[in-house]
Order: structure tokens, then C-alpha cells, then sequence
């Protein structure tokens, strides 16, 4: 793998190197012990592919006028768009990040936020390198993704907004930031991967569609890009909601006494002490008053291919979303494209610790059986 100096120079700061010792699927580690990979190698491969995907649109579409800085700051958002990130993945910005905004009464900065703050990239983004304030300020805007349907964007006009959609794609879902991880994801997790980024990126093209320039893609591979969304609803289902979650050692050693009740919880993790896995139902109704779990294929109920654009041998500048026909896989396609499961767990208390085995063994029965129940009255499951 090629890397600019100036890629170099950012990977070799200490906040960076700080991604070698944060887990990629935080703690779907306990579950998947192959899954040791970190945020580090992951930053590494967005940014690679991130550069392979401009270099294809170059390569054959001299007329979009890509520059070298444009390749480089999207190489460089690529790169940095992971640097927020803090232990536990997602968890952190789910439970760590809304306590710190309540507790310490902080501006609260969500991962994207916190990864392209303008001032700290114009720390790297130097001027010897042929980059100005207006590249930082789209470096930030390339990280978070074009958004809205009105241009407001600063970093580039919008005979550019192309570029947005390489790094985070709010149009679609499709960009390089997934296409490494459902693959490094699926490897460590030996989980199939039936989607293919590196065909797809040959069969990129930009497009004028409505008035703005997108990422399209060859009508023939309409199923690959369907394999990509089903790829990412498998390792949700299968690894990222999965049942069972440096910081670890931390809390661990320490005897401060706020940290007590953190202790207890991850010495029962340790230990293998963990709730026990009671039962899990499809939800039908959206207004049961309990926690649940959503799964969906990218763009929560709707069908993703929609927002696809795709164009044809024949017509390789026009582009529109694909027909369900069109779809090799069709048939086959769900009628639903997401769904809510609530999971339920039977948590020992502390005096139920000392329990023996076939007691608990009882318990944990005992509460199957409600569960069972609960799905009867309230689903018509047996």
C-alpha cells in the first residue's frame, strides 16, 4: 500500500496511534475471539480504497476535473474519519458520550464531530503539501457526508458533490468506509461475504441525475449491490446486536470508589457470570413499552436499491434507480426490509450468586416459560 507523506505524517501522531488499541467491533471480541481487529487497520483501508475509487472516476472521466488536492483530502478523510472513535465502538457514543453531555454539562461532539474538527486537521494539513483552510473545512465536510438537498457545503462547489459520497455516503449508504469493513468484518468473523467492493469500484461512474453529479453504478450489478446491503443486515444480526460487550483493565485495577459498581459488572464478565439468554421475538406493533433491537438492510423500512443509481452500456452518462425486474435476485427479495426484535435475560442478583448451578438452571427455565408466555398473549407464538 502507497501513502502520501503527508498520510504518513498523520498516522504517525499519537492520536492516531491510538486506534491500534481500539477494537473495530468493541465487545463482540467476547463472542468472536478471531475478531481482534483494531480501528487502526481499518482507517488504513478507507483511506486506500477511498484513493483506488478517485483514481477510477480520474482515470475514466478526465472531464470531471479531479485535482490532486481533491484526491488528497478525500485520502485524508478517508483516513481520519474513524479518529472520534473511543472504547467499545459504538457503544461509547451510545452510553458514554449523552453521560459526559449530562454529568459534566459539555458541549457533546458525536464520533463524526470529534474526527473533523476543523482546527485540529489544519494541525496536519500543511501548507507544503499544497492544501489551504478551504481543503480542511472539506476534509470535515467529506467525513461527515453531503447530507441535505441544498448546497451549503464550502469546501467545493457542487459540480464536485460526487467526492462527498466517497467516504460517507448519506444519499445511499454506499461508500469505501463499508466496503472495508463488511469485508476485514467478515474475515475475522468467518462470516460469508457474498458482496464484491472491488467489481463494484470497476464499474463506477459519475452521473448527472436531477441537476447534481453522483456515484452510479453498471446496471449489471444491481444483485452485487444487493448482496452488500444483505451483507451488512448478516453482521448485524449474526455479530454487531449479538446477544451477549484497554478500558477493561483500567476499571479493573483501579479502587476508586465510583468505579465499584463498574468493577462488579466487568469481574462478572470475566468470570463468564453473564445473564443468561432467555428469548427473542420478531415484533409485529410498534407500541410495546420495552427495549428493542432494529435491524434493517441500510435505510430502515425502505428497499435501498431506490436510492441506487445505475446506467447502462448503451447510455453510460444517463443514470436512474434500477427496476425490481431488472433484479437477477427479485424473487427473492424480502417484502419487509427491516425488523425489531425484543430480547429478554434473566439477571442474577448478588444473593442469587451463591446459588448452585441446577438452581439457576431452574431460574433461568422458569423464566423461559413466561417469555413463552408473553409471546402467546401478545403475538399468538407458541
Amino acid at each position: 500500500m502507497e501513502l502520501q507523506p503527508l498520510l504518513v505524517k498523520i498516522i504517525d501522531t499519537p492520536q492516531f496511534q491510538r486506534l491500534r488499541h481500539i477494537k473495530q467491533l468493541g465487545g463482540t471480541y467476547l463472542v468472536y475471539p478471531g475478531a481482534s481487529h483494531n480501528r487502526f487497520e481499518h482507517s488504513l483501508g478507507v483511506a486506500y480504497l477511498a484513493g483506488r475509487l478517485v483514481k477510477v472516476l480520474h482515470n475514466n472521466q478526465p472531464e470531471l476535473k479531479i485535482t490532486k488536492q481533491d484526491f488528497l483530502c478525500v485520502q485524508i478523510a478517508g483516513l481520519c474519519h474513524d479518529l472520534g472513535h473511543g472504547p467499545f465502538s459504538h457503544v461509547f457514543d451510545g452510553l458514554v458520550i449523552p453521560q459526559a453531555k449530562r454529568i459534566k454539562k459539555l458541549r457533546g461532539k458525536c464520533q463524526c464531530e470529534m474526527t473533523s474538527n476543523k482546527k485540529d486537521l489544519q494541525t496536519y494539513v500543511l501548507k507544503e503539501h499544497g492544501l489551504d483552510d478551504k481543503d480542511a473545512t472539506f476534509i470535515k465536510e467529506l467525513i461527515e457526508g453531503a447530507k441535505t438537498s441544498e448546497w451549503t457545503y464550502k469546501g467545493r462547489d457542487e459540480d464536485k458533490s460526487f467526492l462527498y459520497e466517497i467516504v460517507a455516503n448519506k444519499q445511499n449508504g454506499i461508500d469505501v468506509d463499508k466496503w472495508d469493513y463488511f469485508a476485514r468484518d467478515c474475515h475475522h468473523l468467518g462470516i460469508q461475504n457474498s458482496f464484491d467492493h472491488q467489481r463494484l469500484l470497476k464499474f463506477a461512474r459519475v452521473c448527472e441525475v436531477s441537476g447534481r453529479k453522483h456515484i452510479c453504478f453498471r446496471d449489471k450489478e444491481a444483485d452485487n449491490v444487493y448482496d452488500m446491503f444483505r451483507t451488512r443486515y448478516t453482521l448485524h444480526r449474526q455479530a454487531y446486536q449479538h446477544k451477549i460487550d484497554e478500558i477493561f483493565e483500567q476499571i479493573l485495577s483501579s479502587t476508586a470508589d465510583n468505579l465499584k459498581k463498574s468493577r462488579d459488572i466487568l469481574n462478572k464478565i470475566v468470570r463468564r457470570k453473564l445473564p443468561k439468554f432467555v428469548g427473542e421475538a420478531r415484533l409485529t406493533e410498534n407500541n410495546l413499552p420495552v427495549y428493542v433491537v432494529d435491524l434493517d438492510h441500510g435505510m430502515k423500512d425502505k428497499n435501498p436499491i431506490e436510492k441506487v443509481f445505475f446506467y447502462s452500456k448503451r447510455k453510460p452518462n444517463e443514470a436512474s434507480p434500477i427496476k425490481d425486474y431488472q433484479v437477477l435476485l427479485s424473487s427473492f427479495l424480502p417484502n419487509r426490509f427491516n425488523e425489531e426484535l425484543v430480547r429478554v435475560y434473566y439477571k442474577q442478583t448478588d444473593d442469587q450468586a451463591a446459588e448452585d448451578k441446577e438452581e439457576e438452571k431452574k431460574k433461568v427455565e422458569e423464566a423461559e416459560k413466561c417469555f413463552q408466555i408473553w409471546c402467546a398473549d401478545n403475538f399468538g407464538l407458541k
